[in-house]
């Protein structure tokens, strides 16, 4: 019989509970990815690599081996890890400004180089660390600090992007966090792409975020379904066909 700890392993009891605002959907995310990481038992192996921006709140989230980064450069510092440690199981943990915003160039180049490192984004659809302006994923109409009268039509779909550019083994894939068990799915397909060196795994995340959108509990599920709308769930295999 397997014999299942009272606490995960890779987490750092001293650091509960989270630093992220009530309702952040970042800390149930990192609680799938703490789960999968047990699954898989990889936490003595792993290296995180965590993001400016909300996700810096997750820097001690782990009892592992974690990276903090500048703005943007989580993935090609965690390419480095790779490639200096290539039996590293190397996790880069960015927002959507941090990975379609200032850090756009590196996540196309490692998706087109194949790297073999896996990119996780949290999808809010707002710059939510610095106090909720427009970003890259901010959707049609939504009111933020510099859209107050809601912003323009243009959005960039991340997964999208990288399917059309990527080699064709790449995984992709899209979940909500209204469906946690779906992302804890999904991550550990990520994180198994990696271990087998099947090259490049990209994962985005819709999370909430009620302190930036203004929301109680039930409008930020109702918020996180209208996100559904633009940024569909599901996998995506490379050239943008969806599984």
């Amino acid at each position: 019989m397997v014999k299942i700890p009272a606490f995960p392993k890779s987490w750092r009891q001293d650091t509960k509970p989270h630093k992220f605002c009530p309702g952040c959907g970042e800390a149930e995310l990192l609680k799938m990815l703490g789960f999968v990481i047990d699954d898989l038992g990889i936490a003595p192996r792993t290296v995180y690599g965590c993001d400016i921006g909300c996700m810096l709140l997750s820097w001690d989230f782990f009892n592992i081996n974690t990276i903090q980064t500048h703005h943007g450069r989580t993935v090609p510092v965690m390419t480095g890890v790779k490639m200096a440690s290539p039996k590293t199981v190397a996790i880069a943990f960015a927002g959507d400004g941090g990975a379609y915003a200032i850090g756009s160039q590196h996540l196309v180049n490692a998706a087109v180089r194949n790297d073999n490192i896996t990119v996780i984004v949290a999808n809010n659809a707002n710059y939510a660390m610095t106090g909720g302006q427009e970003a890259p994923t901010t959707i049609p109409t939504q009111i933020t600090d510099t859209t107050p009268l809601g912003a323009d039509k243009h959005y960039l779909l991340g997964p999208e992007m990288v399917a059309q550019i990527a080699p064709p083994e790449v995984y992709i894939a899209r979940g909500s966090i209204a469906r946690p068990l779906e992302v804890r799915k999904i991550l550990k397909r990520a994180l198994e792409h990696q271990i087998s060196c099947r090259g490049f795994s990209f994962v985005e995340v819709l999370t909430s975020c009620p302190t930036n959108w203004k929301t109680d509990a039930q409008g930020s599920l109702d918020f996180l379904e209208d996100l559904e709308k633009y940024f569909p769930t599901g996998e995506i295999s490379a050239h943008g066909h969806r599984d």
